[in-house]
């Protein structure tokens, strides 16, 4: 492929030094000023995830702070920013096709406006005219006229196609290739849609809703710090609707949580319903034999489910040890369960050293995150089929870390925010095989919860219970039990 040099092809990627490749700032140009603001924190939030590997739930909300953006635009820098990121594996076939050359061959900066104009183009109401219009004229005040004429051409064919029309054109066979077809039409990988249909079984005729669900936009969800206020109260003081399954949780319709006075004074924090179930079981879940206060967090950082069993545990005045093996992970288990009976341990949880003997164990393992990626959204892109097979060994060495730190009679909870079948339902029955656990039923942890299957585990879904993907399985450690070859 030619270099992008004098007289060559606006938009082709250049190879060597000396190469007329866009520059690349990382804040906006005093002549940015007359652009859309929105649109303009958009595409920074898309430049921050390409450059740098950074994550669009993090770089946006303090992107938008900083730049003082009202309500209206906050909304819309939103939609895009997140919704680009989520689409991008159904976008970059679209523009590839339009600019009549691979995706890889277009330079970075030119295709971070190419997919925020092809987003608009195909997914939201903007009027064709604006969605083209405002990205000519950011790639115009950056790069000038000719790198806008290309971005003009390549927006004006892709606007000559529906989103169905470009599905059918370029998706997998529905008839030969359902799976991967439903995949492109949602803008997930086909993997991540196969492990779905997997974990759905028998029920896999929902995969399009599951789908569909995992494609949306999800609500915030906020936990009330049991024993400082209630769901109700929360709900009150922040505008909210009180949540349906979790006895802490409240739903806002959208905005910047972190204004939140509830939240700033720590009265309340940002976690998914689903995260506060799996938490709430594991301090209900039945034992042989009396609570002795020992409960441990194995897997603690960055802390959401920590602050939660710690501000239980202080309704009971038991106490919580939270291993975490990252200090800067460490360090934000201690910010978020400030003065909460919390002990934080900076060490591995396959090899922590701390004494056995726990009532309760949490294992909400490290694992591929394919159940909250409505919350992540370019997390989809970048997780691959390969990085399972690491994580399982991980996960399973966890698991029997915490086997052998629970009491007899103790119950460890195992969870992750991941439906992969390899993840969940693999782990535990090598755990029941292995170590002579025994499941509980866990859907009895998570009473009034609809639709949870057969058991003895619970798999929430974002279709079903409006939750991230969330897989959790109560395990009883019976007197006797041992390891087995």
């Amino acid at each position: 492929m030619s270099e992008n040099k004098a007289g060559s092809s606006p938009g082709r990627r250049g190879k060597g030094r000396g190469t007329n490749r866009p520059k690349q700032p990382s804040r906006p140009n005093p002549s940015d000023a007359a652009l859309d603001p929105a649109r303009l924190a958009a595409r920074d939030v898309l430049r921050a995830v390409r450059e740098r590997e950074a994550y669009a739930n993090l770089v946006l909300p303090g992107l938008l702070r900083e730049r003082r953006l009202d309500a209206r635009d906050s909304a819309l820098a939103t939609e895009l920013a997140y919704g680009t990121s989520r689409a991008r594996g159904v976008l970059d076939p679209v523009i590839a096709h339009a600019a009549g050359r691979d995706a890889s061959e277009i330079d970075g900066p030119l295709m971070d406006v190419l997919r925020l104009g092809a987003y608009q183009l195909l997914r939201t109401r903007v009027a064709p005219h604006a969605a083209v219009a405002t990205s000519v004229d950011l790639v115009r005040s950056e790069f000038g006229p000719g790198q806008a004429g290309f971005v003009n051409a390549v927006l004006r064919r892709v606007s000559e196609r529906s989103a169905d029309e470009w599905t059918a054109l370029l998706a997998p066979s529905a008839e030969k290739d359902p799976v991967g077809h439903l995949a492109f039409a949602h803008a997930h990988p086909a993997w991540i849609a196969q492990a779905f249909s997997n974990s759905l079984g028998a029920d896999a005729a929902e995969l399009e809703d599951a789908l569909t669900a995992d494609d949306a936009r999800p609500a915030v969800h906020l936990v009330a710090r049991p024993g400082e206020i209630s769901a109700e109260e929360l709900a009150l003081v922040t505008g909210g609707e009180v949540g349906r399954w979790s006895p802490y949780a409240v739903y806002l319709d959208g905005g910047d949580p972190g204004r939140l006075d509830a939240v700033r004074d720590g009265l309340a924090a940002v976690q998914d319903e689903g995260s506060q179930l799996v938490a709430r079981a594991l301090t209900v879940a039945p034992l042989d034999g009396p609570d002795g206060g020992r409960w441990l967090d194995l897997c603690a950082g960055p802390g959401g489910k920590a602050a939660l069993l710690g501000a239980l545990a202080a309704i009971e005045g038991h106490r919580v040890d939270a291993v975490e093996p990252s200090e800067h992970r460490a360090e934000l288990v201690r910010k978020t369960a400030r003065d909460l009976p919390v002990d934080v341990h900076v060490v591995d949880g396959r090899e922590s050293g701390l004494t056995p003997g726990y009532d309760r164990i949490l294992v909400d393992a490290p694992c591929t995150g394919l159940g909250a990626l409505r919350r992540r959204p370019e997390a989809r892109w970048r997780r691959q089929p390969s990085d399972v097979a690491a994580l399982v060994k991980l996960q399973r060495e966890l698991l029997a870390a915490a086997v052998a730190l629970v009491r007899p009679g103790g119950v460890v909870l195992y969870s992750t925010c991941s439906p992969h079948l390899s993840e969940t339902m693999g782990v535990v029955a090598d755990a029941v095989r292995r170590h002579g656990v025994q499941q509980l039923d866990t859907r009895e942890l998570v009473a009034g919860v609809p639709d949870l299957g057969s058991g003895p585990h619970v798999q929430l879904w974002p279709h079903r219970q409006g939750t991230d993907a969330m897989f959790m399985a109560a395990l009883r450690v019976p007197a006797g039990a041992g390891t087995t070859d």
